[in-house]
């Protein structure tokens, strides 16, 4: 697609009504908010100078939720990103994973210090001291050891049980089990297959049952069958001085490491939770409080950076404020969601385009600055988050 045609889709009416509005979501114009106008300038400028189709901020701030799509799907078959518009949001997945797995604790189905081989007795590595030990709470950390940057073979339903039994077992250690931090998908693949077999569920079942469904994530789904049913966003590159779709549609056979999509709506009913009690939206217990703050409790530092790692959540200290966030980069679509509990702050960006972590940067700094009023430092050090 050329320029042109880029900047002409690009400047489609940016706000989108629809007939059944969540009661506590709305428009910037009916919160009064300007905070928020000042943001939703900066999204589309900054769609504008990194050719990013499309873009879907959600915002939510003293439990009031504000939500916004800007521009379209697809620059081949244009229609406007909404609130109910599915992104695949790659590794914020991870999150989710670590969530069910504190179902699953919450539950004593599982121990997070226990023996991955006490719930997967295939599992082995290479190296046979770790294969003993490892448990949930190092691959929730990412600190196994081995290598990580590894995805499931596509094979159905049994993607992740092939992961475990069959390429984990050739993975070298590279770093002594739970000393070091270093970002782990394979770990993720793990704590799915034993999401597996203790839930005695596949892995797409498991999840919905789990998470979604109790949660209230109604257009949330792993599966492409479901998702290609609702209006879904494309990745897209830059070639030359056009925008192009990125062909094939993936996501990932690693389901619990980056194979959830999801809509703006759907995330911050979900980061809501996150902020909450450990209740459901209907008031039913989910978690305990303690196991709910386990999650954002820092577990690890990450070497050489200011930056932690809870359970699941990457945690950064900024202008004394603790954030907690999760960003995701895969097939075109660069995405965060961060939450700042002190301040009872969440809020999302979700991308369409592989120089979306650009605007994802721009915006998050302008949001923390908005509300939370902080920043980070000169000179502050940070690590990979999914997305930095």
């Amino acid at each position: 697609m050329d320029r042109r045609r880029f900047l002409a889709l690009s400047s489609l009416p940016l706000t989108f009504a629809r007939p059944a509005v969540p009661a506590r979501a709305a428009t910037a114009a009916q919160t009064g908010d300007a905070r928020f106008e000042d943001i939703a300038r900066l999204v589309r400028e900054q769609m504008q100078a990194y050719r990013v189709p499309g873009v879907g901020l959600g915002l939510m701030v003293d439990g009031a939720t504000t939500l916004r799509g800007f521009g379209v799907t697809s620059l081949d078959d244009p229609r406007p990103v909404t609130e109910d518009t599915l992104f695949t949001i790659a590794s914020i997945s991870k999150t989710m994973t670590a969530t069910a797995v504190m179902k699953l604790v919450e539950a004593r189905r599982v121990d997070l210090g226990a023996p991955l081989r006490e719930y997967v007795r295939e599992f082995r590595v290479l190296d046979e001291a770790t294969s003993n030990e490892v448990s949930l709470w190092h691959c929730l950390t990412h600190t196994p050891g081995w290598e990580g940057q590894l995805t499931t073979e596509d094979r159905g339903a049994e993607a992740l049980a092939h992961f475990a039994g069959s390429i984990l077992p050739t993975l070298p250690q590279i770093a002594p089990l739970g000393r070091v931090w270093s970002y782990n998908n394979a770990g993720f693949a793990l704590a799915g297959r034993v999401i597996e077999t203790v839930s005695g569920k596949g892995i797409h079942d498991a999840l919905r049952d789990l998470v979604f469904a109790p949660l209230g994530l109604t257009r949330t789904f792993t599966r492409l069958t479901d998702a290609m049913t609702y209006r879904y966003t494309l990745g897209h590159r830059d070639r030359g001085d056009a925008v192009e779709v990125i062909r094939p549609f993936q996501t990932t056979s690693s389901t619990t490491a980056g194979g959830v999509l999801t809509t703006i709506a759907d995330i911050m009913r979900y980061a809501r939770f996150h902020l909450g009690d450990g209740r459901t939206p209907e008031g039913a217990p989910y978690l305990s409080r303690e196991n709910l703050a386990l999650m954002q409790t820092p577990q690890f530092v990450k070497a050489a950076t200011t930056d932690q790692m809870g359970v699941g959540w990457h945690v950064r200290t900024l202008g004394g404020e603790r954030t907690f966030a999760h960003g995701g980069t895969l097939n075109g679509h660069c995405l965060l969601l961060q939450l700042v509990p002190s301040k009872r702050l969440a809020f999302c960006v979700f991308t369409n385009h592989v120089d979306g972590w650009r605007l994802v940067q721009d915006v998050e700094a302008a949001i923390l600055k908005a509300y939370a009023g902080v920043a980070l430092a000169p000179g502050q050090t940070i690590a990979h988050r999914g997305v930095n």
